[in-house]
């Protein structure tokens, strides 16, 4: 393995396109999951100049029912809190359309328990977690730190209302990697929408003092390879620039490439789809794995069939930095946690609205909320202790 080398990871804004739906995507799984915890909901978006039309299919309970009023209120009230009220793209304004409809009867068939059957995982796939200890939070730097800086630009955004910053931004971080850990940056892109008329040397400025005071002391790239807005003005962004489409993020949302990806996307999706819980549950197993100074680094793949319940297969990978085998740590987690689709959502208290905030910078490295049940619980560590006893 390479020792010194570069390594780049990207961040995208809640106000990108692409983001912008998957937000949607998920406050409607939230909405789905309020009404009826078990319910099953596949929901995509798409979002283009002054206009939104969510499709795809959901099954709810007779006696529960759900309005497209009440979806697009629901719609509205989302593109309101990101903060789009212009003229290209206005959360009042915009044309919406809704074509969810009724689960296929196949598909129910397959994943829903019966008799002596156990719920079966919701699609075939392969799914990815990684861990690691180049952050408190055990993520990969790169996108650790590009999540970081568009999360405090949002927070200025969201909390001045004069200033300059528009909903639409895109990080890029590259470190620099000595003896195989990140040492400082080598280069940093931002760039950011911003309203009329303004000066690029006061964007410019903004966001060099956020850089700064996101990343570690010392590691600021050279000021000729710090690029803002480097195309230079950035009026026109959002729906209004660019389409969107939700799940194009997929390597936003989870390790910036430093791991392998199963290629299924998170967002607009409920828990019995394995694309998601499956996800959130390797990454719960790798970063207890390296809380539990087992390894330094740790990858584990986990795969399902379509229906069925048990897992295809396990497979751990810690780099050479495991301090026991990886085939002995794949035993100990296949002892501590069923991995069947529903094992899965009961460990992690997956049955619950608490997606939307995983809809923008990174369903992982994230805090728990300990006041909201099942949010981020695949980030705890609460296996440390499980783990080393059965070592």
């Amino acid at each position: 393995m390479k020792n010194d080398y570069l390594f780049t990871s990207e961040s995208v804004s809640e106000g990108h396109p692409d983001k912008i739906c998957d937000r949607i995507s998920d406050a409607v799984v939230d909405l789905m999951l309020e009404k009826y915890q078990e319910a099953r909901v596949a929901c995509e978006t798409m979002v283009s100049t002054n206009r939104t039309i969510i499709a795809g299919e959901y099954r709810l309970p007779e006696g529960i029912e759900i309005s497209n009023d009440e979806i697009e209120k629901l719609v509205r009230q989302t593109v309101y809190d990101i903060g789009y009220e212009q003229d290209g793209y206005h959360w009042e304004k915009m044309h919406f359309e809704c074509h969810l409809h009724a689960q296929s009867s196949n598909i129910a068939i397959g994943v829903d328990k019966s008799g002596n059957k156990d719920e079966g995982a919701g699609d075939q796939g392969l799914m990815f977690g990684h861990a690691c200890d180049e952050t408190k939070d055990l993520m990969p730097a790169p996108i650790y730190y590009a999540h970081k800086i568009l999360k405090e630009m949002s927070r200025i955004r969201h909390n001045d209302k004069n200033s300059f910053l528009l909903p639409d931004s895109k990080s890029q971080i590259t470190l620099q990697y000595k003896d195989g850990k990140p040492v400082k940056t080598s280069s940093i892109v931002v760039s950011t929408q911003h309203i009329r008329n303004c000066s690029q040397d006061d964007i410019r400025d903004i966001v060099r003092d956020i850089v700064i005071k996101t990343l570690p002391d010392g590691w600021m790239c050279p000021e000729d390879e710090f690029y803002v807005n480097p195309t230079g003005i950035f009026e026109i962004g959002g729906p209004d620039g660019d389409a969107g489409l939700t799940g194009r993020k997929i390597i936003v949302d989870t390790y910036g490439g430093a791991s392998p990806h199963g290629g299924g996307a998170f967002s607009g999706k409920d828990p019995t789809k394995v694309d998601r819980s499956a996800a959130y549950l390797t990454r719960y197993l790798a970063k207890n794995v390296v809380a539990a100074s087992v390894a330094s680094k740790c990858t584990i793949q986990i795969a399902f069939a379509i229906g069925v319940s048990k897992p295809l297969s396990l497979y751990v990978n810690t780099y050479g930095t495991g301090i026991i085998e990886d085939s002995k740590i794949e035993k100990i987690l296949l002892n501590l946690v069923d991995m069947s689709p529903r094992g899965i959502r009961e460990h992690l208290k997956l049955n619950k609205p608490i997606y939307v905030p995983t809809s923008s910078y990174g369903h992982f490295g994230r805090i728990p909320n300990e006041e909201i049940e099942g949010s981020f619980t695949w980030e705890r560590t609460d296996l440390v202790e499980d783990i080393l006893k059965e070592i």
